[in-house]
């Protein structure tokens, strides 16, 4: 949500909108309906994750603004697709109306996202064939196919992806998985050793940046040893 100005609005909105649907909000402090339907508007927004957008404007503070839409009545909500306004409505609607109004301006779900949703390994791989360059379908093929023991196609699925965030935890899951490293009990013996040859043992330390991946940032020893490992490589 980003509260737009007279000055920032051709940004923050018109250009936005031909990247992604914008919802704009005219509303004003003294406007008791625009506080009903304010939060609305700002919850439904969130749940599409990005897919779509709200811009909200003080007609108030902001006349130019007011005055492109000709806001005789607020709230009054337009949505842009394009640098356009499509479509729009006057007034505080009830949650389920403002809802679909909103839904109206995601894309169409398609097969692949229908069988992202089933999250089995067979929908999955159904999923990848379809879509084989969306992230989203190989991270979770992935995390399936680890849980199953099968590290070297749990691999293979993320290869084409570059190795951060979450691709970076479940490739370096995936090593270890197909090198039958065990992150159990002793892990912090294992690491110890893996740290005494990392300098010089290019595996010993590949296998130690892996196992500090799979342990995760919230894991205490995983920022003991990458300082430790820092300190003996530089």
């Amino acid at each position: 949500m980003i509260d737009a100005t007279d000055a920032t609005f051709a940004d923050v909105a018109i250009e936005r909108s031909k990247t992604v649907p914008v919802i704009v909000d005219l509303w004003a402090e003294w406007c008791g309906p625009c506080k009903t339907l304010g939060p609305i508007l700002e919850r439904v927004v969130a749940e599409t994750d990005g897919q779509v957008e709200l811009v909200k404007v003080d007609v108030d503070a902001n006349p130019q603004i007011a005055t492109a839409f000709r806001a005789q009545s607020i709230p009054a909500v337009h949505a842009l697709v394009d640098g356009k306004v499509v479509d729009g409505f006057i007034g505080a609607l009830p949650e389920a109306e403002v809802r679909a109004f909103v839904e109206s301006f995601l894309p169409a779900r398609s097969e692949a996202d229908e069988l992202l949703d089933k999250g089995d390994v067979v929908s999955l791989f159904a999923a990848r064939e379809l879509e084989p360059g969306r992230e989203d379908v190989a991270v979770a093929l992935a995390t399936v196919l680890l849980d199953q023991g099968r590290g070297d196609e749990a691999l293979e699925t993320l290869a084409a992806f570059p190795e951060v965030g979450e691709v970076g935890h479940l490739a370096a899951r995936a090593r270890l998985v197909s090198a039958g490293v065990d992150l159990g009990s002793g892990t912090d013996a294992r690491l110890d050793e893996l740290l005494s040859r990392a300098k010089d043992d290019d595996a010993a330390r590949q296998e130690l940046v892996d196992l500090l991946d799979a342990l995760g940032p919230d894991d205490p020893r995983t920022g003991t040893y990458r300082r430790a490992l820092a300190s003996r490589l530089f």
